[in-house]
């Protein structure tokens, strides 16, 4: 499957490269990950019936 690139959002960009300096926010960005692959390796290992 071939991907096409969206056009670039300055406004977004700079939106993008605020938030990468905010230890809050990525913080909470680490949490939401790692909430996520807990959840996904949780539904692997449960047994099915």
């Amino acid at each position: 499957m071939v991907r096409i690139a969206r056009k670039i959002d300055p406004k977004r960009i700079a939106e993008l490269k605020k938030k990468i300096h905010d230890n809050r926010y990525l913080e909470a960005a680490i949490q939401r990950i790692a909430l996520t692959l807990t959840n996904e390796l949780m539904q692997r290992n449960e047994p099915r019936p």
